[in-house]
């Protein structure tokens, strides 16, 4: 706009000042996360928390890794410099009372989150933590099953190659921009091997890859609207060939609205073919799409290790 037009807009916006809303002014403050391991249970609690507040813009300072009271004792320094809430998992009695006593004497909420499920578990089993920090980090079958996954899943990552799909535990099917790679991704790092299959216009996909019996099949969509919006993102931020052919073609058929709700419609016909659950990921989180799709995967199993009925 010209300077007319910026004049021209204020004064109509002076004329309604009831179309004007004042918006409250964010509160800004510090919370530190510190932990005694990795901090990644510690991210995503402080996360989900601080999502339920309104007009806040938190200043997160995280501190992982924090074994030694020397170490602790420079943490210290920073917060009282910068005072505010203080969420921690230390699981050393040493390191905890000398966190907690100098939160009480600068006056800041200091938040052990995992306390209450560790008494809850203790009185159950009937047995005391171990108290030993970064367990849940150890190299044990477990993590190497998060390992042999992650390779796996990028292996198999958008159709890269059809072989040994047997040995996925899940396999997602939809067409381009639907979040089949990250949320691929996301269950691999929880030890699920998934592959992930593009519903691509004019590129056929073998029947017998969609027919294995082992993998838990799963359909992803999303809304017409949605996918092009994403799709426009992409191209946007330059994702075709060097000489610009890819872009027109991109331009006339990967974001072409009838052409969008076709792929739509055929995959939901491959979908409702093989009967495989299917996921609208339109509104969803990656996370939200995972979760789901490893409540499919703990169903199934459940229904597999069901002894069968009698006669």
């Amino acid at each position: 706009m010209d300077g007319g037009e910026d004049n021209m807009f204020e004064d109509s916006y002076a004329e309604d000042p009831d179309d004007h809303i004042e918006q409250p002014e964010k509160r800004v403050f510090y919370v530190h996360l510190v932990s005694d391991a990795t901090g990644t249970t510690l991210l995503g609690l402080a996360r989900a928390c601080l999502a339920q507040f309104e007009h806040i813009e938190p200043v997160q300072k995280f501190w992982p890794l924090i074994r030694s009271v020397r170490q602790l004792e420079k943490i210290l320094l920073s917060i009282r410099k910068n005072p505010g809430p203080v969420i921690f998992t230390f699981v050393d009695n040493k390191m905890r009372y000398r966190l907690q006593e100098f939160c009480d004497e600068i006056g800041v909420p200091c938040v052990a989150v995992l306390d209450p499920i560790m008494r809850s578990l203790s009185t159950y089993l009937g047995a005391h933590a171990k108290g030993v920090p970064g367990l849940q980090h150890a190299l044990d079958d477990a993590y190497f099953r998060r390992v042999a996954a992650i390779d796996y899943t990028m292996r198999h990552d958008d159709g890269k190659t059809l072989d040994s799909l047997r040995e996925a535990d899940v396999i997602l099917v939809g067409v381009s921009r639907t979040s089949k790679t990250p949320t691929s991704v996301f269950l691999a790092r929880r030890g699920i091997k998934a592959a992930n299959i593009p519903l691509v216009p004019g590129v056929e996909v073998p029947d017998e890859k969609f027919s294995l019996e082992e993998p838990l099949y799963v359909g992803l969509t999303a809304t017409p609207d949605r996918l092009v919006h994403l799709r426009r993102s992409r191209m946007n931020a330059g994702d075709h060939d060097e000489d610009g052919k890819g872009a027109r073609f991109a331009e006339n058929m990967y974001m072409d609205l009838d052409a969008i709700e076709e792929e739509i419609r055929k995959g939901r016909r491959l979908f409702s073919k093989k009967n495989w659950p299917v996921i609208d990921v339109t509104r969803r989180s990656i996370e939200e799409t995972a979760a789901e799709i490893m409540g499919l995967l703990q169903a199934r199993q459940e229904k597999q290790e069901l002894p069968p009925k009698g006669d």
